[in-house]
């Protein structure tokens, strides 16, 4: 447990320390966190809850020709990496290795370009480090692909955010949804967006759910699969939408490329009265919402630095999302399979 306190407590120090300074990091400058990161969360062993799916799957490619692993319907980027990580005896740490590079190049990436990047970081270790990207690899490969299209998106780049969004539904096929944020873009002829933007999404769902659509629907939707804490995560999205929505206006006035985290914040209060309707599916859904707690958490000692010193409000936040690590690693249903921490290095 040690291990995650660690890697918890390194940025909160850094944002509680270095809370009085705007902006002064860069990736670079954040370049041994993210080697850190990487290593930590891709030499795991046999930690987080679907580890040993993951070994089944890379075992299972092992001789198996290509084509046919692309037409089983996985999702193709992972099944490549773990086609070609298995049939070279690159071994299961390689796959995730790759995977963790990609999660951490994003999230540092966008974490570095916040008023607050320490605090941005931090916030996002204990779900979206520890839960996600040590449990979920695929979608943790995703959203870390997801970060960087929303730089660009908040760059008004509308081509390079497509790009990484293709990229990242090739890890999964749920992050396709993330597309319709391109129609936000505030550059260009709104018509030329809805058209490209309608298309891109055709096209995603025509190559990555149109064939296994009614059975995601039904597995997801009909038979009310229900995810435990589903709630409690999508609460944790609720609380950063209302204060965006809460104070929108003096947001827009500091932030006035940012408008499409209005829409995320309206997605994520809407998430609140749908779970009970397909707790799991929203729950997936919800998980590309998570960049929100980033963003607003770490403005927030920036939008209100008239009213209190960023240090108060970065201290408070750091010792907030330490609640929730101790919550999540003493009484989460699924947490004994992060327990104890365990690396490849020492098997």
């Amino acid at each position: 447990m040690l291990a995650y306190w660690f890697i918890y407590l390194l940025p909160g120090f850094m944002a509680i320390a270095l809370s009085h300074r705007h902006r002064t990091q860069t990736f670079r400058s954040m370049g041994w966190f993210w080697l850190i990161f990487v290593l930590f969360i891709g030499l795991r062993y046999e930690v987080g809850g679907d580890w040993f799916n993951y070994l089944r799957h890379y075992e299972m490619a092992y001789g198996e020709p290509l084509i046919s692993e692309l037409s089983g319907g996985g999702d193709p980027g992972y099944v490549f990496l773990c086609w070609l990580a298995s049939n070279n005896d690159w071994g299961m740490g390689f796959v995730s290795l790759v995977c963790a590079a990609i999660f951490m190049t994003g999230l540092i990436s966008f974490s570095s370009k916040q008023p607050a990047p320490w605090l941005a970081l931090t916030v996002a270790v204990p779900y979206l480090v520890v839960v996600v990207a040590m449990g979920y690899t695929r979608q943790g490969v995703a959203l870390g692909l997801i970060f960087l299209a929303l730089n660009w998106l908040e760059k008004r780049n509308l081509f390079w955010f497509l790009f990484y969004i293709v990229l990242a539904a090739l890890f999964h096929k749920s992050a396709m949804l993330m597309v319709g944020l391109g129609f936000f873009i505030t550059k260009g002829n709104w018509l030329f967006r809805g058209l490209v933007v309608a298309s891109m999404a055709y096209g995603l769902f025509s190559l990555t759910v149109a064939d296994s659509y009614e059975a995601m629907w039904t597995n997801y939707v009909d038979a009310e699969m229900e995810s435990q804490g589903a709630l409690i995560r999508i609460v944790m999205n609720l609380a950063p939408a209302l204060v965006l929505l809460l104070f929108r206006r003096q947001w827009l006035r500091v932030f006035p490329d940012g408008r499409f985290w209005i829409w995320m914040a309206v997605a994520a209060v809407a998430a609140v009265f749908l779970v009970s309707f397909a707790s799991t599916a929203v729950d997936r859904v919800s998980l590309y919402l998570t960049p929100l707690q980033v963003v607003v958490l770490s403005r927030i000692p920036y939008l209100f630095r008239n009213k209190l010193t960023p240090q108060v409000t970065t201290t408070v936040i750091v010792f907030g999302y330490a609640a929730v690590l101790f919550v999540w690693l003493n009484f989460a249903t699924h947490a004994p399979h992060w327990l104890p921490y365990r690396s490849l290095i020492f098997q």
